[in-house]
């Protein structure tokens, strides 16, 4: 188990800016991944309403399942490394492994039994040692729709604020509201306008 503070940018990129970038950092396909990210939530959204999300991500050959609370300062993740056969049960039959992240739901008063798996997104990503931070250029697909985003993950918040913003300007990308992939993809699944 960890537990860090996620403190990072974000901007949605036209196809593009993407590809702009992708070229501007000689960006080979080799260093794409791919990364696969379910997600949960109880069918009131209980977790969302308490500005909380719950996920798991395979990366390569593993599993982690993760929880992302507010704190005073960006998020506070709490990360559960978990086995196939777990991440199988949870989206089959919906019962999530215990461990560390249980308790931290249920202070919320959300029963964990209620959880229900929703759907996934999976993201080509690359990421990149930038100035002080990680650069990651996402290129995500989730139900019919793909999506392109820039971000900027940080310790210091001015310090990386700036230059996320430096780096916006320099490629003469203006900045746009960006809210986290599970807002995206709860809003494509749900938003019946779409």
């Amino acid at each position: 188990m960890t537990q860090n503070i996620e403190i990072e940018f974000k901007n949605m990129l036209t196809k593009i800016e993407y590809e702009s970038f992708l070229k501007y950092f000689k960006i080979s396909q080799s260093q794409i991944f791919s990364q696969e990210n379910h997600y949960f939530d109880t069918p009131d959204f209980a977790l969302k309403s308490n500005d909380s999300a719950l996920r798991i991500r395979k990366k390569g050959g593993t599993y982690e399942m993760t929880l992302k609370q507010p704190a005073d300062v960006g998020l506070l993740e709490t990360n559960q490394v978990i086995g196939e056969e777990e991440v199988i049960m949870a989206i089959h039959q919906g019962i999530l492994p215990t461990g560390i992240i249980q308790p931290l739901i249920e202070d919320y008063q959300i029963s964990f039994s209620t959880i229900e798996y929703f759907g996934s997104l999976i993201t080509e990503r690359v990421e990149l040692e930038y100035k002080q931070g990680l650069l990651v250029l996402d290129h995500s697909i989730y139900l019919s729709k793909e999506d392109y985003e820039l971000e900027y993950e940080v310790e210091d918040y001015q310090i990386g604020e700036k230059i996320f913003l430096e780096l916006l300007k320099q490629f003469k990308i203006p900045s746009r509201k960006t809210e986290n992939k599970i807002v995206r993809f709860y809003k494509q699944k749900f938003d019946k306008t779409n």
